[in-house]
């Protein structure tokens, strides 16, 4: 990650409270709540909304790090730091674009991300720190035992992340 002097960053859980393991990134934004963060840090919960992480980022931001449950077919509760690679619309058909984007109150991150993207409100240096589900199909409220370890690992790799994007850059 590079870092840049005075960046301002948004870290967005999102996912859904009511399906399980999906309500990873909300868990993880209330535990981040709790703590200090970099002068130029703003924490949001979107849950399962994508346009909210769309009027977000129409703040302005220099990065973006979006906490999620993420299907990555690794054991449950592993927890991944990736670098977002978002697909730029203007590559799509119109009909495949209509069809990804209809609905953006039911998007997922991905999409949401696309749409910040085509609107210019998606910084360049975007970050999803995930956590591999056990159970996310399944509706019911709280996280499997495997997940729920996984929360403190989460806050660590997000403040680190925080570290490395908001200090000042080395000459």
């Amino acid at each position: 990650m590079t870092p840049a002097a005075s960046a301002r960053v948004l870290v967005v859980g999102v996912g859904n409270v009511l399906h399980g393991d999906d309500g990873f990134g909300v868990e993880v934004l209330r535990r981040l709540a709790g703590r200090p963060v970099p002068a130029g840090v703003t924490l949001a919960e979107t849950g399962i909304g994508g346009i909210h992480l769309v009027h977000e980022l129409m703040a302005g931001y220099d990065a973006l790090v979006v906490v999620d449950a993420v299907d990555r077919g690794r054991a449950p509760g592993t927890v991944m730091v990736i670098d977002a690679e978002v697909t730029d619309v203007a590559d799509m058909a119109v009909e495949e674009r209509h069809d990804l984007l209809a609905d953006m109150h039911l998007a997922t991150p991905e999409r949401a991300m696309m749409v910040a993207k085509a609107a210019g409100l998606l910084p360049e240096r975007t970050v999803i720190v995930g956590c591999q589900p056990a159970e996310v199909d399944t509706l019911g409220i709280g996280l499997t035992d495997a997940v729920r370890s996984a929360i403190d690992n989460a806050v660590r790799e997000i403040e680190f992340c925080l570290q490395q994007l908001t200090s000042p850059a080395k000459t």
